[in-house]
């Protein structure tokens, strides 16, 4: 009988986890007494309780927006020259980049994310904060307007106070590509950090203090969506709310802001299509593609997870697919060769194990089985990849499942590809995979989405728009100039002359 030895935490991050209850961090302090509810946050490879965390009341969550919308008024953040700013966004990309194993690991353990892909996540924070602190200082705030008769010109200013509600699956990088542009334009953050993954937010609140941040400008509030997360969307003085997470949720948060007629970015779920022509290299496409899914065990919304393959190399492709699947190695997050981890909880777990059962039930050929993993020593969530067949209506093949499965189709031409790449009621990002160029940017192009990769999946370049469509979400993207542009009201000033 062998020994699992598990792997041993950073001296930081037990220090860290041993604080035990880990309270909200408001204007540069704690918030949430001994008194306050707490929801414990657990390691989903384990299911071991790593800290208990306070949940806030609604009241609260309203002083954090009050102390937020002081911030914005009184302290220099939104006044300072725009490279003194620049500056300070800077410095605080190089504390968290200083820190990449420690923040890593943190959110390895909160959010089951095998550890190397953890420390991605962590530096692609840091690089998206220096991209957008770079870029503000290249943006014309006064622009001269040629109208005859009249002196004209418009000035961009921030907006305020802006609230930004963040998913579990990638909790520190959606933080960056949510905030930086905000604070980069001059605005303050609320952060409510879902509430299974709320450790590396109130680690980066207390590090902007640390390394200069004028208090009250990144503010984490913890809690549940219920409470906290309906508190802080229906606040009328958030000036922005931007929101990522599923299609169900995200309706209520807009109609919240829209009661309020506060702007909302919406970016929701996603179905995406991988369509794979037959003048590819089968196994070096279906290596890729089996990556993608199994990337984060699957609980990416931008994912291909319906491989649209021609009908001439399907069968190929389908036995390379079970092959490459079939080696995967699944393992606790934090051990090195782990490549995937487990789903978030066990509701995931569930939910991804019920729609192989309702996928089949409607007819769906199982390719691959799937299910419940288990990992020696070792109590937590996880699952084996799994591949579905059949018909493009059903279940399986309609709603996102964000676990790691795929469902396969075969067709016959271009034209019939495309319809049934846009046979969905999500549009957030598609990709096509040929030699042929010319055919790869038409298919691209005809495909409804946000976003259309070319012999490749789930590419995110800072300076690219990233966003969704239809039910994948509303009011533009991530990581371009328009992203930036977006925080920033704009006042128009005429003089008749």
């Amino acid at each position: 009988m062998s020994t699992v030895v598990k792997p041993s935490l950073l001296p930081e991050v037990e220090a860290f986890l041993q604080r035990g209850r880990l309270a909200s961090f408001v204007g540069g302090k704690t918030m949430g007494s001994e008194n306050d509810g707490s929801i414990p946050t657990t390691d989903p490879g384990s299911g071991e309780t790593l800290a208990d965390v306070v949940e806030l009341t609604a009241e609260q969550v309203d002083q954090a927006v009050g102390v937020a919308e002081t911030a914005f008024k009184q302290t220099a953040w939104a006044t300072m020259p725009v490279n003194e700013r620049a500056a300070l966004l800077h410095r605080l990309a190089d504390a968290v980049e200083k820190r990449v194993p420690i923040i890593g690991q943190i959110e390895s353990l909160d959010a089951g994310k095998v550890q190397s892909q953890a420390q991605g996540d962590v530096q692609n924070f840091a690089d998206t904060i220096r991209y957008f602190a770079d870029m503000a200082q290249h943006i014309n705030h006064r622009t001269t307007l040629a109208v005859k008769g009249h002196e004209a010109w418009t000035v961009r200013q921030p907006w305020g106070a802006c609230a930004f509600i963040f998913p579990w699956n990638f909790p520190f990088l959606l933080i960056g590509w949510g905030i930086a542009p905000a604070l980069a334009a001059g605005n303050t953050v609320v952060i409510k950090p879902a509430e299974d993954t709320p450790l590396s937010a109130i680690y980066l609140a207390e590090l902007a203090q640390e390394i200069g941040i004028p208090d009250g400008v990144i503010n984490v509030v913890t809690g549940g969506g219920a409470t906290v997360g309906s508190a802080l969307s229906a606040n009328p003085r958030i000036k922005r709310m931007s929101f990522t997470g599923s299609p169900e949720v995200g309706r209520l948060v807009g109609e919240a802001c829209g009661r309020n007629l506060v702007p909302v970015k919406l970016e929701l779920g996603g179905k995406g299509a991988a369509v794979v022509f037959d003048d590819v290299d089968v196994a070096q496409t279906a290596q890729k593609l089996a990556g993608a899914i199994t990337f984060h065990t699957g609980q990416v919304c931008c994912d291909a997870t319906r491989w649209l393959v021609h009908q001439d190399i399907y069968d190929d492709f389908v036995n390379q697919c079970v092959d490459q699947l079939s080696q995967v190695k699944i393992g606790y997050q934090l051990d090195g060769q782990t490549q995937m981890g487990p789903v978030v909880n066990a509701k995931q777990r569930e939910r991804v194990l019920g729609y192989l059962e309702k996928g089949q039930a409607e007819g769906a050929e199982c390719v691959l089985a799937g299910g419940a993993a288990e990992v020696e020593g070792y109590s937590g969530h996880f699952v084996k990849p799994a591949l579905l067949a059949g018909s493009l209506d059903n279940t399986a093949a309609q709603e996102e499942i964000f676990g790691p499965v795929a469902y396969l189709a075969p067709f016959k031409t271009e034209s019939e590809a495309i319809e049934m790449a846009n046979h969905t009621n999500y549009g957030l990002a598609n990709s096509v995979w040929t030699t042929d160029l010319a055919r790869a940017a038409r298919v691209a192009e005809s495909m409804i989405a946000g976003n259309s990769w070319i012999n490749a999946h789930n590419v995110f370049a800072h300076g690219v728009p990233y966003g969704g469509v239809n039910l994948s979400g509303m009011g533009g993207g991530v990581l371009s100039v328009e992203t930036l542009m977006d925080y920033y009201r704009s006042t128009s000033v005429v003089r008749p002359l």
